[in-house]
């Protein structure tokens, strides 16, 4: 059958209006987008919305599109179904690299597009798998936006939609509006808010709160790497034994390293107890010793510094005992509450996966008997085919609850367990090669005690990141007697930190033996 032709004098020939939504699982994209479609619909205009989802959680984002024209009697307008490259007329993105793929799939355009963008970041997978820093540049992207759109208005939007108890697409709504982009009034998408039913308040307080943020802009610096935040040296802990060890940080350490071993004290007592910390000062007192022998005084005492910050770090290993005590945390389960948005009466519930080999469960046992079970192979397989599986943990029923309290329970005994014993035997070992470097190559010693940031974690993650410290620290006999032996262990640790496989590592490591 023949299909019917098209009466295109009943066509609209004017242009609608594009707006391009790009937005993750739980920032409201969908929500956002029927809020512009109702208000368009309510003014009169016509409007079409469609939407790609995003592969996963956080491989990709959700593009929602949205065209809009003015009715006009007895005229249809044709509208798209897809943005296309260089005829997108507004992009909202909710979070600052959707920004930047904006730009790369062309939908950003400087003749035509107002960019409105949350500056704050929500890592990406391919991000977060890389053993170092696999965060994409956020400064790149604002650099290419100042240039690729007619106008940009960026910030952190959700920062400030956290504030209000609300989401993201609020405030870029809010946003939208002070932009004046669309010829509709503040009062007009406020009104939209109201007749949505649900999270009225706190949507509107965001709202406001971007809408006034984007009529005043305020200078707001976007970095890379966030600032650190370490807290100052208070005069006193209100606690006779905490009082001393801040006394003891005050007397027995440069000023350069006193708030940086503050950060590791606070780490050990919580980690374990007030004499854990007071450990980790002896130690980190001789090794000031050192610095002071070695001409510290001359670099600011960076041999002591980094040994504050990587020290503590290694006295605070992850174990089973570690990981168990932080599950059933309270302030935990309230930050999650908070996260997930859960009202007071709504019960939540957290599953966890866990995957404990008969190592880490040696590992915690006492020295004598975790060495004994693995001195006999054929009980240690038999244990581990019982052991080494996977399972979901709920820390919120009982059952689980006490096990993990249990295994938490065993921090009062951590110093008498297998693993201990084999984390301070490395950890010894390490500050004495660090020592002995120090000596002869102050820079070089520097970097052999920032070499540790390579080991974290536990388990497979634990053994990987041992395996590429040796092997770093494998290269210091060959990088002793050189000048710039300190820049060429810094290009090895970033190497080891490229990817997991350490096949950067290995061209690093081949390069080394050929200086």
């Amino acid at each position: 059958m023949t299909a019917p032709l098209i009466d295109r004098s009943t066509l609209s020939a004017d242009r609608p209006l594009t707006i391009a939504i790009l937005a993750m699982g739980g920032q409201g994209g969908g929500v956002l987008s029927d809020w512009i479609v109702a208000l368009a619909e309510t003014k009169g205009w016509m409007a079409q919305s469609t939407s790609v989802p995003g592969v996963a959680q956080r491989t990709g984002a959700t593009i929602y599109y949205i065209e809009m024209i003015a009715a006009q009697d007895g005229r249809r307008p044709v509208l798209a179904l897809m943005p296309t490259p260089g005829d997108v007329d507004i992009v909202l993105a909710a979070e600052l690299m959707e920004a930047g793929r904006s730009v790369l799939r062309g939908l950003v355009t400087p003749d035509k597009t107002t960019l409105i963008a949350s500056t704050h970041r929500s890592y990406a997978v391919v991000e977060k798998e890389r053993p170092g820093d696999g965060t994409g540049d956020p400064t790149a992207v604002i650099d290419a936006t100042d240039f690729a759109a007619k106008r940009t208005i960026a910030f952190d939007m959700d920062a400030l939609a956290a504030k209000s108890g609300s989401v993201v697409s609020a405030t870029l709504f809010g946003a939208l509006a002070a932009a004046r982009v669309l010829p509709f009034g503040r009062d007009d998408f406020e009104a939209t808010i109201k007749s949505g039913g649900k999270g009225i308040e706190p949507s509107l307080a965001a709202f406001r709160a971007a809408y006034e943020r984007t009529v005043t802009p305020k200078p707001e610096a976007v970095t890379r790497t966030p600032p650190k935040r370490l807290d100052p040296l208070p005069q006193m802990a209100g606690h006779a034994v905490l009082d001393a060890l801040l006394t003891r940080i005050r007397t027995e350490l440069p000023a350069e390293a006193q708030t940086m071993a503050f950060a590791g004290v606070k780490k050990l007592v919580d980690y374990q107890d007030p004499a854990y910390a007071g450990e980790y000062l002896d130690l980190l007192a001789r090794l000031f010793g050192e610095d002071r022998a070695a001409g510290g005084a001359t670099k600011a005492h960076a041999f002591t510094l980094a040994a504050a910050k990587y020290l503590a770090v290694a006295m605070a290993y992850d174990d089973p005992i570690r990981v168990a005590d932080l599950k059933i945390r309270s302030n935990r389960l309230g930050r999650i509450r908070g996260e997930v948005g859960a009202k007071p009466e709504q019960i939540v519930y957290t599953t966890e996966y866990m995957h404990p080999r008969m190592e880490e469960v040696c590992g915690t046992l006492p020295k004598a008997l975790g060495s004994w079970i693995e001195s006999r192979p054929k009980l240690f397989d038999w244990l581990d085919r019982r052991v080494n599986k996977g399972r979901r943990v709920r820390p919120g029923t009982l059952l689980w609850f006490l096990g993990l309290s249990l295994v938490a329970g065993r921090r009062s005994g951590r110093r008498g367990t297998l693993r201990h014993a084999r984390e301070m035997a490395h950890r010894d070992a390490w500050i004495a090669k660090a020592v002995e470097t120090l000596r002869a190559n102050y820079d070089l010693g520097v970097e052999v005690v920032a070499t540790r940031r390579l080991i974290k974690g536990y388990s497979d993650t634990h053994v990987r990141g041992t395996s590429k410290f040796d092997r770093v620290l494998s290269a210091l006999p060959l990088l002793l007697p050189r000048d710039d032996g300190a820049a060429w262990l810094r290009r090895l640790r970033q190497a080891a930190l490229l990817d997991e496989a350490g096949t950067a590592l290995d061209g690093a490591l081949k390069t080394v033996a050929t200086l």
